[in-house]
């Protein structure tokens, strides 16, 4: 029953990530599919919530995938656990998170991230498309 079951865990496994392979190329092609989304600036994008700094995306991913977010996280951030974007949380309950972590997230110090570095991370959260529900994939029905 033991070797059952865990090849029934690496089943589940393997189909989470079958799941977020098509639900990253399915999103890719979708952009494709938009031109607007092509003609958006990728250099500076002011994050949606009010209090929270203006942050260069660009710069916001390369320090995102520098850093190892990515891990955890996606490529995306929004093929791991937990989610980042594009509904982020407040810029504030953001940094708080990166500042004094929760469960197993390491805490990224001053000395680590910056605060402007940080707004960075949130601008390019913040450009993070919408993913598909996974109902309106073919492939995974």
């Amino acid at each position: 029953m033991n070797g059952l079951h865990r090849h029934s865990e690496g089943i589940k496994r393997s189909r989470v990530v079958l799941t977020g392979i098509a639900a990253t190329l399915l999103v890719g092609v979708m952009m494709l599919a938009r031109p607007e989304a092509a003609a958006q600036s990728k250099e500076t994008v002011a994050p949606k919530a009010a209090s929270a700094p203006a942050g260069k995306a660009e710069n916001g991913k390369i320090i995102y995938m520098k850093l190892g977010c990515w891990e955890c996280h996606g490529r995306d951030a929004q093929s791991g656990r937990p989610t980042l974007g594009p509904a982020a949380l407040p810029f504030a309950a953001f940094m708080n998170q990166l500042r004094k972590p929760r469960e197993d997230m390491p805490p990224y110090t001053t000395k680590v991230l910056s605060d402007a570095e940080i707004a960075d991370i949130y601008a390019w959260v913040l450009t993070r498309p919408v993913p598909p529900k996974v109902e309106s994939v073919p492939l995974l029905q």
